[in-house]
């Protein structure tokens, strides 16, 4: 009996403890959300001084801080509207607010775009966010044609919506990219729009399933199809080390997009493969220690090789949703994974200092090493996603 009171007693401090320490790793993560908020808070509105009225901005000079930024129909152009309409979200602060209701009136005409295929950035970014707090009609309109804009791009023959238009590289290329604009596809289906929306989304998603992966999980970055037969031509990389490489922001493109889609459906194929690319990323040997990847996990001169925060960010986000779909085992697994990643790119390793980069949050992302492009900067995407990534934990794990 004394045995049984003494292992009930042991089993009570164990739980005690337990408790008192998610306690503190809560209260010591909540803080670290509000205190990064207001951190963007003071950053986006230095980085609105420094934007022409008709672009968006897409990067910054880390030396000089000087702002590059884009025309409307680049793909990132509703990551800076979408950011401020985060960051509004938590700090209520108005001029932010005003910068945000700019904005959108200023990528409007992205809604009739039919260029390529990153309409879903552009607008359920944007958009999505400013309808989600706002409920204004008008927002959901927009995204409804925006959703119309971006099927005309589906091929039905092949089962994908083409990424990129024909070119001397490619036929029709379908980037891993891709499954993040899906989406806003199905997004409108379940908003009282029409279901062919999320039949496309659907059958690309189950195309890019059979296409784009490897047995261990990871993706090719580029599958170019035939557009007459369906049948595959190559598959290959653009912004990756190698045409065999595992690409890092790719590979976050495809957990994300595959943790997505089954929200949307609630397929198990779907979540499965969501769940062999978290294990291919948290289980891979070269994943650094902070939980930032390389910008290729097959990158050349590994452990000097560049780090891609946005890669980091984007993984992050995805984990956390990945999480709310699991076992509390599983869980635990991938939200300390994410949160170990938060606080990496929340430390001074990787977030700018205050006044900094321009006003961008975050530095050293890569974009495409192998153009020459966009090499240990800060990009406007890495941004988004590691508020998104904020948000997601305060929402889902914090006010429970």
């Amino acid at each position: 009996m004394k045995k049984i009171h003494y292992l009930l007693m042991c089993l009570m401090l164990i739980t005690a403890f337990s408790t008192a320490k998610a306690q503190v790793q809560n209260q010591e993560m909540s803080a670290l959300i509000q205190e990064n908020f207001a951190f963007a808070e003071a950053q986006y509105k230095l980085l609105a001084q420094h934007i022409p009225a008709d672009k968006m901005p897409q990067s910054a000079d880390p030396k000089t801080g000087k702002i590059d930024s884009r025309d409307i129909q680049w793909w990132c152009s509703g990551f800076y509207p979408g950011s401020l309409w985060l960051i509004y979200e938590q700090t209520k602060d108005e001029v932010i607010h005003q910068e945000a209701l700019r904005t959108l009136n200023v990528i409007e005409p992205n809604k009739t775009f039919t260029g390529n295929h990153d309409l879903g950035f552009m607008m359920l970014c944007s958009y999505g966010n400013a309808y989600r707090i706002t409920k204004e009609q008008s927002y959901k309109d927009i995204l409804f044609q925006s959703a119309a804009s971006l099927s005309t791009r589906f091929r039905p023959n092949i089962g994908v919506i083409q990424s990129w238009n024909k070119s001397k590289y490619w036929e029709c290329p379908v980037i891993i990219d891709n499954m993040m604009n899906l989406e806003m596809l199905n997004w409108v289906s379940a908003n009282g729009g029409d279901e062919k929306f999320n039949k496309i989304a659907t059958t690309h998603a189950n195309t890019t399933l059979k296409n784009h992966f490897r047995p261990d999980y990871s993706s090719y970055h580029v599958v170019d199809y035939n557009p007459e037969t369906g049948a595959v031509i190559r598959k290959a990389t653009w912004q990756g080390a190698a045409n065999t490489s595992a690409w890092a922001r790719g590979q976050g493109w495809g957990l994300y997009g595959y943790t997505m889609m089954y929200r949307y459906t609630k397929d198990k194929r779907y979540l499965k493969q969501a769940e062999g690319i978290a294990h291919f990323i948290l289980n891979h040997p070269d994943l650094p220690a902070d939980k930032i990847p390389y910008w290729d996990f097959d990158a050349p001169f590994i452990p000097y090789a560049m780090r891609d925060a946005s890669a980091g960010a984007l993984i992050a986000s995805a984990l956390l949703e990945l999480g709310q779909y699991v076992g509390k085992d599983k869980q635990s697994f991938y939200v300390d994974n994410a949160a170990q990643m938060i606080r990496s790119l929340a430390s001074d390793a990787y977030r700018s200092k205050p006044g900094e980069n321009g006003g961008f949050l975050l530095k050293h992302s890569t974009g495409a090493l192998p153009l020459n492009s966009e090499i240990d900067i800060p990009i406007i995407y890495a941004d988004y996603y590691f508020l998104e990534a904020l948000k997601r934990y305060q929402d889902w794990y914090l006010n429970k």
